[in-house]
């Protein structure tokens, strides 16, 4: 099955304009016609230009709510399928399930038809799914799969929110500091010499500054870009340079530690899911080191997986890695000992879910002070070496 980008007429009489996947041009023809679509033109295009990627997060939650609640209900998979295609707003999604409809209908299971599109549905997703196709409790794995969604998209709005204030307080500053630099400073500078008294320290040291800021402004602006691109390439091209990058990160001052337990976070509430789930461990850990982002991470879950494929227990697997700290290992002693795992993976989600949201909330208290008083030290600093010589002429003149 091939990707075709497609034109085709809506029942309005509008153009629209799309990809999906089909056997041929006549597959496709047909495929939109089921859509209500009347085919103009189209052809193929590679795969690396899936569309996909781009189906958000909340297209996602609602896609599972609304499966889940008509699988509860009885609804085949096939018609609730048809009714989430035809009542979806979202045309790239649209068009995901109208293949996924085409695929069940073609002989293929709900996961199987997830499977094709592993830009819109990982694999965690799709094991999970498979395995509540294998149990007959995929209404029960839906609900999690919403909840897990839904605290992501939470994670995601709590980390936005801590990034945004300091970057936008940031953004005033540089912008401040460089008009400062490069128009007042210098308006300032003539008169300042034709005083006819000796500069302090530190305004020849804002002059100095200014002069590179005015002679060298373009360095200022593309060094950092040239910087960031250079350290982007060598981490996607380098595993050495991504293991060090994603190393760094742990270890930002505040905000490694945060970063950590978001992560370590994801992991035990996407472990407890699938091992609920009827995952085996094994499969769990392997699945999970997918979706932690971080090479760090990962690669002590996949040592976490090879001791325990070599016998040894869990909770001693995780204690050797020293992935979590000694409250939750004693917390995964406990569930092993009483054959309750799942409970207490779910328990350590939910204290890092918890002891996330409070380290977020403790930053964002600490970070608006900080900021603050950083422009007030650069403000202060360029004022004072201004307005400093004038002050000690003025002085003397009436002296």
């Amino acid at each position: 099955m091939s990707l075709y980008a497609y034109k085709a007429m809506n029942t309005a009489g509008r153009v629209v304009a799309g990809r999906m996947d089909a056997i041929n041009a006549v597959d496709l023809e047909m495929r939109l016609k089921r859509m209500d679509l009347d085919f103009i033109n189209g052809g193929p295009v590679k795969r690396g230009l899936r569309f996909g990627g781009n189906v958000p997060r909340r297209e996602l939650i609602n896609f599972c709510f609304h499966l889940e609640q008509l699988t509860h209900a009885g609804v085949p998979i096939v018609e609730g399928l048809v009714d989430l295609r035809d009542s979806i707003d979202h045309p790239q999604f649209r068009e995901v399930l109208a293949g996924m409809v085409e695929s069940i209908e073609g002989g293929k299971t709900l996961s199987q038809a997830m499977e094709v599109h592993q830009r819109v549905f990982d694999e965690v997703m799709v094991s999970l799914i498979r395995s509540g196709e294998d149990t007959g409790k995929l209404s029960e794995v839906l609900t999690n799969i919403v909840e897990s969604l839904k605290w992501q998209d939470e994670l995601a709005a709590h980390t936005k929110k801590l990034v945004m204030y300091p970057a936008f307080l940031g953004a005033i500053m540089v912008a401040l500091v460089f008009f400062m630099m490069v128009y007042l400073v210098p308006k300032m500078v003539g008169f300042m010499k034709n005083m006819g008294q000796q500069l302090p320290l530190q305004t020849e040291i804002l002059i100095a500054v200014s002069g590179f800021f005015v002679n060298y402004w373009y360095l200022l602006l593309f060094i950092p870009i040239a910087i960031a691109v250079a350290i982007n390439f060598a981490i996607r091209t380098n595993p050495k340079a991504r293991y060090n990058f994603d190393n760094a990160k742990l270890h930002i001052p505040l905000l490694g530690e945060i970063l950590r337990k978001i992560i370590l976070s994801r992991f035990a509430s996407t472990f407890a899911m699938m091992y609920g789930s009827g995952i085996t461990i094994l499969d769990s850990i392997r699945a999970t080191e997918k979706v932690v982002g971080n090479v760090v991470i990962a690669q002590g879950l996949e040592r976490v997986g090879q001791m325990i494929s070599d016998g040894e227990n869990v909770t001693v697997a995780f204690q050797n890695v020293g992935l979590f700290p000694p409250l939750v290992i004693r917390m995964l002693r406990v569930g092993e000992n009483t054959g309750a795992l799942d409970r207490a993976l779910i328990n350590v989600g939910y204290f890092y879910n918890r002891d996330v949201r409070e380290s977020i909330g403790r930053v964002q208290t600490m970070i608006e002070p900080a900021m603050t008083v950083m422009i007030g030290i650069v403000m202060g600093w360029i004022m004072l070496s201004v307005l400093g010589p004038i002050y000690d002429v003025i002085t003397k003149m009436k002296t």
